[in-house]
């Protein structure tokens, strides 16, 4: 076995060994005779006496599983028309085969990471990568990855704004220098997250070698304005959505003209192909693109042969509902089956989620699915980093506590009981006047606040009469604007409340934000005030990690929001009775972990938290077996309770028949089996999601308007009688920019799958000859299957339900 760019590259007698493991007793009913004999073939050209061969051990599944993924690779490479074949068998040699293959590698420039150097420990490391000296949190971490006996599973648990990233990116240095990885991936929850993430990555990769060329991984990077600037930079014969199969063709001789030099940050064309991006050994990209990983999909083989060789870090981890998290802990086994390093992040990360993690990846470890470990060191300390490493068959468990770089700070937590409305639409907030005048008072002096409502109806409707009183200084931010405004408004919200250290941030006198939760994680922004609507507790204390967020002197801050406060909305309390919530907050959360924050937010808006001493405290009273509710609401939660446990087991028994293989197949020595009952490899986002998250389904669309003349872009632009102008890469690039997700219903999702296409003159475009047109009129809206669908420029998507589904 030699190492190569993504960590192991089979030499012949390890694809000799693969070739016999039926012999070992699994899957020989499945084998074809014809396999057999192109088996014997290869051998003999090769002059190899398999019987000298047999293998003593079999590889890990997951090894073969890689090493599958890799034939592929190299077979999509070699099946392009510009890769020269062997037309007699007297050419064929392992020595001509490996330098036709290095040929390829330096013509299409495929890359691995960092160049292999010695590990070597610095004083403080991320301070060499970061310019910032360590915070404890951050050594813990390196600390913890230095001592690991093997790869394993780190979990960093850290409050909002610690520093977790740069700390898990440091310790991936230290994992990939210490077990041999050239790469890393790191998995965000969401396309938004990604983005200013990719910046992140990009940074600390030009610091650990110059030049090193980052991948960003998810459906519309191509509005992402740094990543399209490097690639304006490079070209390619692959365009960015890989029609060509089988590889890259030199059909122009660009390889040897200047031109084909391109800027050291791009990733090559080829990796740019279908099915092809976790190959990029360096990549930033959603969760779904490893989740996938652990799915019944063609062509699983090529992620794991992209996570070979590599370290992951996924953030945020406790953002996964139960049915995300079945694929979640799949992919765990996976990697600990594979031996690949990973970081898992969070600042609020329930004990029982905890456990589940850590039972996964030590089932993936031992091919066992019954498997006794402890938690380790629960509840000791905040921030804390804690290691589980299996090594012959031997676990080890490691916890190295620290303490916070910044002191608890008290955040007044206030409730606005000014009632919800309950049986009129989703989406009405009948508080709106309180939160106006609340913000009245509050922001006389100047002040930035963040608003987050539960639902994008709610947002939009407190936009409005916010508006009507501050003006200018509202903005509104939700998932229901356009790729291209979302991501501007996104970055404008960055620049005016992002880190004072940063120069391109401008804080403006007085602002307020309108979100949804697109701003509770992930999201770098300092608000003086928060006013939100009631979510469960971990997500309560994600959005609080949005005040005072940043070391800033405290006289910059108006007297009126000096103190950091939360002020709670989206709940009607009433005496001696459970609280009443909006139906689509219980929709989006349930009502029994609603109930939960509840009561916490109730109980101690007298004396309000220390954050982020109290974090663990909070998330284990609302999300452990101790009951927090008051003794009147026991009945109520209790069925509630109920409700919320059979809703559980029916979306964890829904993921299951799609888990690559699951833990009653732990154990087993070949991969027979695995391409039974296999779903097509997903082909867009839409698809991405329908496997691997739950709830109601949603479609993207692309924007349009129409007029008696023909087609044009949302922005007034001609696109001809049939859409044929996006011919011109300007006009394409502005239609494809007006792409936007439906909200999340069955079906309004159906009616857009059976009544929306491409307009005709797409068909000349690779992406939106795929994508579904939703013309809008000189209004601006649309009906479809009466559902009317309305764009504003100012608020986004509205959407007015099928009278057939009103109540």
């Amino acid at each position: 076995m030699v190492a190569g760019h993504h960590g192991i590259i089979p030499d012949d007698s390890d694809l000799i060994s693969l070739s016999l493991s039926r012999d070992q007793g699994q899957g020989s009913a499945e084998w074809h005779p014809a396999q057999d004999a192109l088996v014997y073939a290869v051998a003999s050209a090769l002059k190899l006496d398999l019987a000298e061969c047999v293998p003593l051990t079999l590889p890990s599944r997951a090894f073969q599983l890689a090493v599958s993924g890799l034939v592929i690779m190299a077979d999509w490479i070699s099946s392009g028309r510009g890769f020269p074949g062997v037309s007699e068998i007297s050419g064929v040699s392992i020595e001509r085969a490996r330098a036709r293959a290095a040929d390829a590698v330096v013509r299409l420039r495929i890359r691995g990471g960092w160049s292999p150097r010695p590990y070597r420990q610095v004083p403080d490391l991320v301070l060499e990568r970061f310019n910032r000296v360590s915070r404890p949190s951050q050594l813990a971490a390196i600390s913890v990855a230095e001592r690991m006996p093997g790869p394993g599973l780190m979990i960093v648990e850290a409050p909002m704004g610690e520093g977790k990233t740069e700390g898990a990116l440091a310790a991936v240095e230290v994992l990939a220098r210490r077990f041999g990885a050239d790469g890393a991936f790191v998995g965000m929850p969401t396309q938004a997250t990604c983005d200013p993430m990719y910046t992140r990555l990009r940074r600390w990769a030009d610091s650990v070698e110059p030049g090193l060329p980052v991948g960003l991984l998810h459906g519309k990077r191509r509005f992402n304005k740094e990543w399209a600037e490097l690639r304006s930079l490079g070209f390619g014969c692959v365009n960015e959505d890989g029609q060509d199969e089988y590889g890259c063709e030199d059909a122009f001789g660009l390889a040897d003209s200047a031109r084909w030099r391109v800027a050291d940050h791009v990733p090559a064309d080829w990796f740019l192909g279908p099915k092809r991006g976790l190959l990029m050994p360096l990549t930033v990209g959603t969760i779904d693109q490893l989740l996938l990983a652990a799915t019944r999909t063609k062509h699983v083989m090529l992620r794991h042969a992209g996570l070979a060789g590599r370290v992951v870090v996924l953030d945020e981890v406790h953002a996964y509902d139960v049915y995300t998290s079945q694929f979640l802990f799949e992919a765990l086994r996976w990697l600990a089956d594979a031996g690949i390093p990973t970081i898992l992040l969070s600042a609020t990360l329930p004990s029982g989620m905890r456990a589940n993690l850590v039972h996964a990846w030590v089932q993936g470890a031992t091919g066992r699915r019954q498997v006794a470990i402890d938690d380790p060191s629960p509840g000791e300390g905040y921030p804390v980093v804690r290691s589980v490493t299996v090594v012959d068959g031997h676990t080890t468990i490691d916890a190295l506590a620290a303490s916070s770089w910044r002191h608890s700070e008290k955040v007044d937590v206030e409730v606005l009981d000014h009632g919800v409305a309950v049986a009129a639409e989703v989406g009405s907030a009948d508080d709106d006047p309180a939160v106006v005048a609340l913000l009245r008072d509050r922001l006389a002096e100047g002040g930035c606040a963040l608003v987050i409502r539960n639902t994008v109806a709610r947002a939009q409707q407190t936009y409005q009469e916010l508006e009507k009183v501050f003006g200018s200084d509202v903005r509104l931010l939700h998932a229901r604007l356009t790729a291209a405004e979302r991501a501007d408004r996104t970055a404008k919200a960055l620049h005016a409340l992002g880190c004072p250290d940063d120069p391109e941030t401008k804080r403006p006198h007085r602002m307020i934000l309108v979100a949804t939760n697109v701003a509770e994680q992930s999201f770098d922004v300092d608000a003086d005030l928060l006013v939100t609507d009631l979510a469960p507790i971990d997500l309560l204390l994600q959005r609080i990690g949005r005040v005072h967020r940043h070391n800033r002197p405290v006289a910059d801050r108006p007297e009126r929001v000096r103190r950091p406060a939360v002020v709670v909305t989206g709940l009607r309390v009433r005496s001696g009775l459970t609280p009443v919530f909006p139906r689509g907050s219980e929709a989006i959360y349930s009502r029994y972990p609603l109930l939960r924050a509840a009561a916490l937010v109730i109980g101690s808006s007298a004396d309000g938290w220390s954050i982020p001493e109290d974090v663990p405290r909070l998330v284990r009273r609302g999300y452990g077996d101790e009951e927090a509710t008051p003794e009147t609401w026991h009945a109520a939660v209790d069925e509630a309770r109920t409700e919320w446990i059979d809703a559980t087991c029916r979306r964890r028994s829904r993921a299951e028949p799609f888990l690559l293989a699951g833990a009653d197949r732990l154990g087993l020595a070949t991969l027979s089996g695995l391409h039974v009952q296999d779903t097509e490899e997903p082909r867009n986002d839409d698809a991405v999601s329908a496997v691997v998250r739950d709830g109601p389904e949603s479609v993207e669309v692309v924007l349009v308007r129409r007029d008696d003349e023909g087609y044009l872009t949302l922005s007034g632009r001609r696109m001809g009688v049939n859409g044929e102008a996006v011919s011109d890469p300007e006009i394409a690039n502005e239609v494809i920019e007006a792409t936007l997700r439906l909200p999340g219903d069955d079906e309004l999702a159906a009616a857009a799958k059976a009544e929306l296409r491409p307009l005709a003159g797409w068909a000349t475009d690779n992406w939106l000859r795929h994508a579904r047109a939703l013309v809008l009129d000189a209004s601006g809206t649309f009906t479809l299957s009466g559902h009317q669908l309305t764009y504003d420029h100012d608020l986004g998507l509205l959407w007015q339900r099928s009278s057939r589904r009103r109540q």
